[in-house]
């Protein structure tokens, strides 16, 4: 009897240890980051019959049910997965919560096709949980996050927005010399929105919705024109920021830069719910380039529409301003408003010829963080028409050296008598010529596409009626657009006809150049209008009003003084210029058609480029002037080789692909 008490004893004791030893194990280290972007690395084992199925889940806050993920990973991205141990590694944004991390069994026969992502693949099941982590969280007193600037329209200003987790007083501090501070300090006022602002899910839902903190706006005052600023922002109870900088507007310049595109959107090291845009990386790394080597030199970005691609997925907004942050916290950032911050069903303007165009691709934010997370100059809004605050930054202007920019939402009524056009009419028609000889109006849907987009096709032909003679009439020199994600250059332009350019000494008319610019990031593009009488033929003539299109991603850079105006398209794949337009004060467009050969010079290319760096780089220090001679020397050398292999330059009236 004592014999079989002891055998039993022992069998159920090796039974739980077996059980105990087989059991995954899930562990994270560091439990804590010091600030967005550190990385944790994850690292599990003890997973029986391993499946490619298997996945990770990244949960913030950590209580979450499990369905209402942020994002998630499938194990086999380990190299040694089927062993059933592995490890990933990943960057963290913080949300104002700590993470934790889930591992989940999914089998086939439980993929099911009806619950999927925006991109069409089955989300992943959450029935049967395997292990689940301790939390992780950040420091705290390490100061607030997602930094970004904004011209606020007014002479010796500088705003400046952030984002920390409770209303606490925070201020900016800034100063012509890093450290001293001085007495130059400004408050900064909070705000924030709720679930119950949202219009639509899945913004107001549980699967969408986290908390967006508070968002702190101030106005640095008193600068002067052209100088190098430092600054911080925080507190002394709550942390400052690390010490960031910026070159203050100068009224009295002759020059401008901007760096410009549309349709950008955000990385994730995840998969979630909605998908993201990976190619976004190279279109900041390529500006921050091109920032690093201004110098002390005033410019900002202009960000057309389209802006995080959220759509209703919050931590995808924090996910965006971390992205930006290396170039916005050192240049203006300016926006205007796009269908995938603004469209839901019950938005206050939609007529029945826009039931094709206006739908459900805002997620129900119905432009609330678009709303408070930027402050553009001006105070022109709309109501939406419920509990949430007006939506603002819809138009607006300002100048920048000798260019008159202008920005219009696509979104809400533009139409002859609304109070939007009145503002652009009005707008339009007071500019000052011998001042800012040149005017870009911007927005988001394009007047002029080739692509073969026909849901937008009524908006469109509203704005050629209500919109395009008002253009041409007050001699608009570029009209920049985003939406359709590619680069398209049109000749100058009135209803779908090109004008004369003047080249050969025969009568021009200076009309505005289209520019569809909405290759900043987001990778679904359309195809190419067909021909009308094999629609499903995969041949897509160019038609002649389109000088120039492509389907890379990239941005372009302005670089312009009071006698002219260069637009550069720079691709994403090399950081190269593989367009360009210029246009003199007076409106005449001097290039894009050479001579009639229809091609581009390398020459030209490069008379370009030393005309836009030159400017650039007067008053930068000796290790930015050579690190730009090395670029410029690897330049010329990449250019000699491509034509010493027979690969001149690109032709003018061509398409890439």
């Amino acid at each position: 009897m004592i014999l079989r008490f002891f055998f039993f004893f022992f069998f159920f004791l090796l039974l739980s240890v077996t059980q105990s030893q087989s059991k995954p194990t899930l562990s994270v280290t560091p439990k804590t980051l010091s600030k967005s972007g550190d990385q944790v690395h994850i690292q599990w084992s003890g997973i029986d019959s391993p499946s490619k199925l298997d996945w990770l889940g990244l949960y913030s806050p950590p209580d979450s049910t499990h369905d209402n993920f942020i994002g998630y990973k499938f194990l086999s991205s380990s190299p040694n997965w089927e062993s059933g141990s592995g490890s990933i590694s990943l960057p963290l944004t913080y949300l104002r919560s700590n993470y934790s991390f889930r591992i989940f069994r999914w089998t086939e026969s439980e993929v099911n096709p009806d619950r999927h992502d925006q991109d069409h693949n089955p989300l992943p099941g959450t029935d049967h949980l395997l292990a689940e982590s301790e939390r992780v969280g950040f420091e705290s007193g390490r100061g607030p996050e997602q930094i970004h600037l904004a011209l606020t329209g007014r002479e010796g200003e500088m705003r400046v927005m952030f984002v920390g987790e409770d209303p606490g007083e925070r201020r900016v501090r800034y100063g012509e010399k890093e450290g001293e501070w001085g007495g130059d300090v400004a408050v900064a006022r909070a705000a924030r929105y709720e679930r119950e602002d949202m219009c639509h899910g899945p913004a107001n839902e549980s699967v969408g919705w986290r908390d967006p903190g508070w968002i702190f706006d101030a106005v640095m005052s008193g600068l002067k024109g052209g100088v190098k600023y430092y600054y911080q922002v925080g507190s002394d109870s709550k942390g400052w920021s690390t010490t960031h900088s910026f070159v203050s507007w100068d009224a009295s310049s002759n020059e401008t830069i901007a760096f410009l595109f549309g349709d950008m959107g955000t990385p994730t090291p995840y998969l979630t719910f909605s998908r993201t845009q990976d190619e976004s990386i190279s279109t900041m790394k390529w500006i921050l380039r091109d920032v690093e080597a201004l110098g002390d030199k005033p410019a900002f970005v202009s960000h057309i529409g389209d802006i995080s691609y959220a759509r209703g997925y919050s931590w995808l907004w924090d996910e965006f301003f971390h992205l930006i942050e290396p170039v916005a916290s050192k240049l203006p950032y300016h926006v205007c408003i796009g269908n995938h911050e603004y469209d839901w069903p019950s938005q206050p303007w939609k007529p029945d010829w826009s039931n094709s165009v206006y739908g459900t691709d805002g997620g129900g934010e119905c432009g609330v963080p678009y709303s408070l997370r930027f402050n553009m100059p001006g105070n022109f809004s709309e109501p939406t028409g419920t509990r949430a605050p007006a939506t603002r930054n819809l138009y607006y202007s300002f100048d920048m050296g000798p260019v008159h920019f202008v920005y219009m939402s696509t979104e809400t009524n533009f139409l002859t008598g609304s109070n939007q056009y009145n503002f652009l009419k009005h707008d339009l028609e007071s500019v000052d010529r011998t001042k800012t000889p040149f005017v870009v109006v911007q927005g988001h849907r394009p007047m002029y596409t080739t692509s073969y987009e026909t849901r937008d096709a009524p908006l469109r032909e509203k704005m050629l009626e209500h919109l395009e003679p008002l253009f041409v009439k007050t001699n608009v020199t570029l009209a920049l657009w985003g939406h359709v994600h590619r680069y398209e250059r049109f000749c100058p332009l009135k209803n779908f006809t090109c004008g004369s350019m003047g080249l050969k000494g025969e009568s021009w008319e200076a009309l505005p150049v289209h520019i569809v610019i909405g290759m900043g990031g987001q990778d679904w593009q359309p195809i190419w209008e067909p021909r009308p009488d094999h629609p499903k033929d995969p041949v897509y003539p160019q038609p002649k009003r389109s000088l120039y299109r492509t389907g890379e991603f990239g941005y372009t850079r302005l670089v312009a003084t009071k006698e002219k105006l260069i637009l550069s398209f720079v691709g994403n794949h090399d950081g190269d210029v593989h367009d360009m337009v210029e246009i003199l004060a007076s409106g005449q467009v001097i290039n894009g058609e050479d001579g009639g050969s229809g091609k581009f010079s390398a020459a030209f290319e490069d008379k370009t480029m030393q005309y836009s760096f030159s400017h650039y780089l007067l008053g930068s220090s000796v290790l930015l002037l050579g690190g730009f001679i090395g670029y410029v020397l690897g330049f010329v050398s990449h250019a000699r080789k491509r034509a010493g292999s027979g690969r001149g330059w690109t032709f003018l009236k061509s398409e890439e692909t």
